[in-house]
């Protein structure tokens, strides 16, 4: 990997293109720590280091996606959230709309067309979300047990101030994604994510090493260690299905009598079923917030609002496995996969094509899901687990934070070789 860098550096082009990127990530760091006009930075500092402020997982998925910026309530509180909220509804969408299906259908000009429908609604999600976390830190529900208030003008103006300024802001995360996109290295909006996590790792390294000590500094750093390679490894695995193509007669010229195979990965969900989980068990807890019933309330207290108790980890653990099976059943159509693939004269060697190719595929991907499933709910509730190991202080390298910091990583890399190679394809053929 360093290796891909140093050579990136030599080469011209593409080292214009990694100090773009990084320009655009200083700006987008900059950004995450502006804070918002008439937000009281100094009472927002003490309630983050006050004890019942670390109580709060309500919005730890945000924060995380933020980089610490939703609970500095700054610029760009929001963060990446609202673009990839609404990323998946589309995604959903494409299934259930025949519309959207044809759009993805129609190739490079559909794709815009869902990217520019993609684009409102962030907008729109940006509004409800910054209305949202607005009120609540109006109301002192952002920093439970905080008195000091974090917004000490209320009006109307300010208000609706703070609110345009923080989508404006989820506008300018969404754009400056775009331009890494298009002029930059790797996919903007997975960098910048990917950027978000990273810059949290320190703090919350220190802070473990201040309150557990130098012996349970170490175990978490070789835990880390292990779970980043253990997160590589399944990453990169996947099923190879072999395919079988036919030769065909198109004019004077013979086509096909090629072999190649399908991949399926393991993990072919992503972290897509984590972040719907995750959102699922935010449920009680908003519940709680809003309805005053007292036996519900310390029912959410005592099983569901504590990362640690089995409760809890059983059903997060539940949840992923379920989505992650949900997930992959609309996205992965086994049925258009054999057609496409009849279409153009492919088969799988001993199934016969159409139909026994789809029942195969579908076969195929309910086994290789469940290993995948399984891997999603161990790496994301182990951390959970050790947090009274850490004196309660967040692990660092949690399952959510390692699946997006090593699956960009890997990308990333695989662009920069990839762009290499072509390079010296081209002084080759020189």
């Amino acid at each position: 990997m360093l290796t891909a860098f140093t050579r990136a550096f030599r080469t011209p082009d593409l080292r214009k293109k990694l100090l773009f990127t990084f320009g655009i990530i200083v700006l987008f760091r900059i950004g995450s720590v502006l804070p918002s006009p008439g937000v009281s930075t100094q009472n927002i500092h003490y309630c983050l280091d006050s004890a019942s402020a670390d109580a709060n997982n309500v919005y730890s998925l945000i924060n995380l996606f933020s980089g610490g910026a939703l609970l500095q309530l700054s610029v760009f509180a929001l963060g990446i959230m609202p673009y990839i909220t609404a990323s998946i509804i589309l995604q959903l969408l494409v299934v259930v709309i025949p519309r959207l299906e044809q759009l993805k259908k129609e190739g490079s000009s559909g794709e815009q067309k869902i990217t520019q429908y993609t684009r409102y609604l962030t907008v729109g999600l940006g509004i409800l979300q910054a209305t949202g976390i607005v009120a609540l830190a109006r109301s002192d529900r952002l920093f439970p047990g905080c008195t000091l208030p974090v917004i000490p003008d209320t009006s109307i103006f300010r208000i609706m101030t703070l609110v345009i300024t923080m989508t404006a802001g989820t506008a300018v995360i969404m754009w400056l994604g775009e331009l890494i996109t298009a002029r930059g290295v790797g996919n903007g909006m997975s960098l910048l994510i990917f950027t978000s996590i990273a810059a949290a790792l320190p703090s919350q390294g220190s802070r473990i090493l201040q309150v557990a000590g130098g012996t349970v500094f170490t175990l978490v750093c070789l835990l880390g260690l292990a779970i980043v390679v253990f997160v590589v490894f399944v990453e990169q695995s996947q099923r190879r299905i072999p395919v079988q193509y036919a030769k065909r007669l198109i004019g004077r010229r013979m086509y096909g009598g090629t072999s190649t195979y399908l991949p399926i990965k393991v993990n072919q969900a992503g972290i897509i079923p984590v972040i719907f989980a995750s959102s699922l068990l935010q449920l009680p807890t908003l519940v709680a917030q809003i309805w005053n019933n007292t036996g519900f309330q310390d029912f959410e207290q005592r099983y569901l609002s504590r990362g640690d108790h089995p409760l809890y980890l059983i059903s997060y653990a539940a949840l992923i496995i379920f989505f992650t099976y949900f997930y992959v059943a609309i996205t992965f159509n086994p049925v258009e996969v054999s057609d496409n693939m009849k279409k153009y004269g492919g088969f799988i060697p001993g199934i016969r094509p159409g139909r026994p190719t789809a029942e195969y595929l579908d076969h195929v991907l309910s086994r290789i899901t469940l290993p995948g499933s399984l891997f999603l709910g161990v790496i994301t509730v182990l951390p959970l687990a050790l947090l009274n190991l850490t004196e309660n202080q967040p692990f660092p390298f949690a399952g959510t934070s390692v699946l997006i910091m090593v699956g960009v990583g890997l990308e990333t890399v695989k662009q920069i070789e990839s762009q290499l190679m072509l390079r010296n394809y081209e002084g080759f053929l020189r």
